[in-house]
Parts: structure tokens; sequence; C-alpha cells
């Protein structure tokens, strides 16, 4: 795992299992993580020469592109 992915990793596992799956969905105490690490992302995918053509990257918030399939 990437060191970039780790502690948004154990963070939203935290989140899921502690909060999420007793019914309390309510906050996200991960937002701030999720963003450097989305940030990091394209970054390592163009580093990586990963082919993702028409791909979107959707994260917390975001809703998908209404033309998305």
């Amino acid at each position: 795992m990437p060191k970039q992915e780790a502690p948004y990793s154990s963070c939203f596992s935290c989140w899921f299992a502690k909060k999420f799956l007793k019914g309390d969905g309510s906050g996200d105490p991960c937002t701030e993580i999720f963003k450097r690490y989305k940030q990091y992302v394209p970054k390592a995918i163009k580093e990586k020469e990963v082919l993702i053509e028409g791909l979107e990257f959707v994260g917390h918030g975001e809703e998908k592109p209404e033309n998305a399939s």
C-alpha cells in the first residue's frame, strides 16, 4: 500500500467499522486525509503510466456526472 494511501485507508476502515456499520453515518473524519490522497492519485497514475482513459475519480461528497456510465 502506498504511504499516501495508508492514513486514509486506516481512517476510513475505523470510521466504517465503528460508526457506519452501527448506523451512524453522520460526519466524516477522513475528509481532509482523503483530499490529500486524492491529490496524490493522479500524480501516481501518471508516474506509473497507468492507462485510465475514460475513468473519473469521484470521492467524498461528489456526485457521479449524469452522462457517466
